[in-house]
């Protein structure tokens, strides 16, 4: 399984963007999947994920969200009104097989390399 990140740049304070995760080797549908965010010096933190439902950390739910295209075995977050603490390099995650979800880096087997958004203020 392997899992691109695309869509990451430098933007404005108040901007939108769009990032894509596409899935190789196995259906985006066939188990859970999530963005995590990773900012320097800090952990590496769950952003969103989603299997049949969606799950989102309380700190971005009201301008994130996640979603899947099955027929592009791709999973998208889009984030609207960015702000500075956004951030980070943002890593897609996925399960090597279980559709729960869960907020914990372990859970996920398989990784992405990440993309970098950077919010300028």
């Amino acid at each position: 399984v392997q899992l691109v990140e695309s869509g990451g740049g430098l933007v404005q304070s108040g901007d939108s963007l769009r990032l894509s995760c596409e899935t190789t080797g196995r259906a985006a549908s066939a188990a859970a999947m999530a963005w995590f965010r990773q900012a320097p010096t800090k952990e590496r933190e769950f952003v969103a994920g989603i299997s049949s439902g969606t799950l989102y950390a309380d700190s971005v739910r009201d301008r994130f969200t996640i979603s899947r295209d099955d027929a592009k075995n791709t999973i998208y977050l889009q984030i609207k009104s960015l702000k500075p603490e956004d951030t980070a390099v943002y890593y897609c995650a996925g399960r090597s097989r279980g559709r729960s979800l869960s907020r914990s880096r372990d859970t996920y087997d398989n990784w992405g390399q990440g993309t970098q958004v950077t919010v300028a203020s």
